[in-house]
């Protein structure tokens, strides 16, 4: 009995740690919700309205050769039922007419199987993107090249019934956004944005994704002056704009990146410049809530290491 006892007393000692141990990191963010209001009422022809804006501003665009399970799978990440939005197609010939020269043929395949759903937000309301089953392109990534062709102001999931690369979906992304707007996007920025992408993504997987975007989205803003400079000046610009990254890039890496900022320079600079900034503003909030998330996980860790260590010596004491 004496021992239960002990054990008890241990438990409630043990409840009153943990939140101190939690406050003692003091590396976690306690956000308070705003209290839920409630939504203004609307007539019937307002949510009709309503309803009916909705639809014209989002598209699917589902790989050609997806099969009918597959595309199920597809819609079920999109969190949407098949029907319940304007459904598009996208082929491997139309991915290859981007991808060709600037993917190895190993990432591009011969199928077409990214899908993505492409909806419209009011103006200001930047980037939201996720993925699912993508490996290669992560969701800063995508934002910072759909930026770079003319993008901006859309909630977009790119996803896969199983694991692909990714590297495919900007061509459904852009058949979506000319297909809602009826404005066709600028055949040069659409083919600078996959060729920063498949840069970024190489570059990510040597110094990871965060880095790699804010290394390209900082020579973007810089257009104005890298066209005036030799690529031996723009080399030198690259150069110090990685360390501010505390990175290191390879030869090779300098020269994609010099590429890069050659084709970039055919784009207008002042718009460019503008939806970088917008970006940007997004890629901060992203960064700053993966490193809350690190943070808390780490936390987390800690504190269930320490709870094992004290049942341990709890165990040791009461002799069970």
């Amino acid at each position: 009995m004496k021992k239960w006892i002990c054990v008890l007393l241990a438990a409630l000692l043990l409840l009153g740690a943990a939140p101190m141990a939690f406050a003692e990191e003091g590396g976690v963010a306690v956000v308070e919700l705003p209290a839920q209001q409630e939504e203004p009422q609307q007539n019937e022809d307002s949510q009709s309205a309503a309803g009916q804006t909705a639809i014209n501003q989002s598209r699917a665009v589902i790989g050609a050769d997806l099969t009918p399970d597959q595309v199920a799978l597809v819609y079920q990440a999109f969190g949407l039922t098949r029907g319940s939005v304007v459904e598009l197609t996208v082929t491997n010939a139309e991915e290859r007419q981007y991808l060709e020269g600037y993917v190895d043929a190993s990432l591009i395949g011969t199928r077409s199987i990214s899908s993505v759903y492409v909806e419209l937000l009011p103006a200001g309301a930047s980037m939201d993107v996720t993925t699912s089953n993508i490996t290669w392109c992560t969701p800063e990534m995508y934002m910072s090249a759909l930026a770079t062709a003319g993008i901006t102001d859309a909630r977009i999931v790119v996803a896969s019934p199983f694991a692909v690369s990714g590297t495919a979906a900007l061509t459904g992304v852009y058949k979506a956004y000319e297909d809602m707007t009826g404005r066709k996007l600028d055949d040069l920025a659409k083919a600078v944005s996959t060729q920063e992408l498949t840069i970024t993504g190489g570059l990510a997987q040597e110094i990871g994704s965060m880095d790699s975007t804010s290394i390209v989205n900082d020579l973007k803003l810089m257009l104005g002056e890298t066209e005036k400079m030799s690529d031996e000046e723009l080399r030198q610009e690259i150069i110090a704009i990685a360390k501010q990254y505390n990175v290191n890039l390879t030869d090779g890496q300098l020269r994609q990146l010099i590429s890069l900022c050659r084709s970039l320079e055919g784009l207008d600079p002042e718009s460019l410049k503008k939806r970088v900034e917008d970006v940007q503003d997004t890629l901060k909030k992203v960064s700053e809530a993966k490193t809350q998330v690190v943070g808390f996980v780490q936390t987390v860790g800690k504190v269930i290491s320490s709870l094992r260590d004290f049942f341990a010596r709890i165990k040791d004491i009461v002799g069970l």
